[in-house]
């Protein structure tokens, strides 16, 4: 099997199997939740997180598994994965002095760049809506029913935000040679939003009111996707992949 490919398939295993990890207890965890919503809310320090219990009471299962699988597992660790997988597509081949090696391959420089970018994106999305799809069969072991078309809905937004930090992150690192800097610059970046998210004056600032509990509760509801939201992330992450084509045909090894 070709190196790429297994290493993709690694990635996205990995990170499939760590995300369905945090949403099978999570998802079993439902029934005490729900019955100690009150007492749980006391306990919350921050206003954003008394909300979210709220919310959570509102809506019911479906909104507390988009509270669990999309913004705390996705925003979390979706976001740090969108930044790994980027942060060395092309700045770890200048890092490890292997940039010539690559372009000598008898493809064009705009194939290389978008084979690259496409291997890393499914690594991003792909277990998102693999472990998205079990939902539906995980809440019948709390006696719920979730259907899975929302589910799915809820998936295809949250990829949307993800993509758009890996298309940002994929262009610094086309005009880089550093992943290590890359990556911790663009965490660095994403936990400022996420913490800003729980600062009651500065979270509608947050970039994570993209793709926040209501948002996703209102998916499920209306089993429609957010177009307000979805086309300009889309449109954020075709601008990105758009400048690292320029700037990756002007590159030099």
């Amino acid at each position: 099997m070709n190196y790429g490919v297994r290493s993709m398939l690694l990635r996205t295993l990995a990170f499939a199997i760590v995300l369905e990890a945090l949403l099978v207890p999570a998802v079993l965890f439902w029934p005490n939740f729900r019955d100690n919503i009150e007492s749980l809310r006391g306990l919350m320090p921050f206003k954003a997180a008394r909300e979210m219990l709220d919310q959570f009471g509102q809506a019911g299962a479906a909104g507390y598994v988009c509270g669990q699988q999309f913004f705390k597992a996705c925003n979390t660790l979706g976001t740090a994965a969108a930044v790994l997988f980027a942060a060395g597509a092309v700045a770890g081949e200048a890092h490890r002095g292997t940039m010539e090696l690559w372009l000598a391959r008898p493809v064009s420089r705009k194939r290389l760049l978008l084979e690259r970018w496409a291997s890393g994106a499914l690594c991003v999305v792909l277990p998102v809506f693999l472990t998205s799809a079990t939902v539906p069969w995980l809440v019948t072991f709390v006696d719920e029913e979730i259907a899975l078309k929302p589910m799915l809905l809820c998936a295809a937004h949250q990829s949307s935000l993800l993509l758009a930090f890996y298309s940002a992150t994929f262009f610094f690192s086309t005009i880089g040679s550093n992943p290590l800097g890359i990556g911790f610059g663009m965490l660095m970046f994403t936990i400022f939003e996420f913490a800003t998210y729980l600062i009651e004056k500065l979270t509608h600032l947050s970039i994570f009111r993209l793709a926040d509990i209501p948002r996703f509760i209102a998916i499920c509801t209306s089993e429609r996707l957010d177009l307000a939201v979805v086309l300009p992330l889309l449109l954020v992450s075709v601008v990105f992949v758009g400048a690292s084509l320029f700037a990756f045909e002007r590159r030099v090894p």
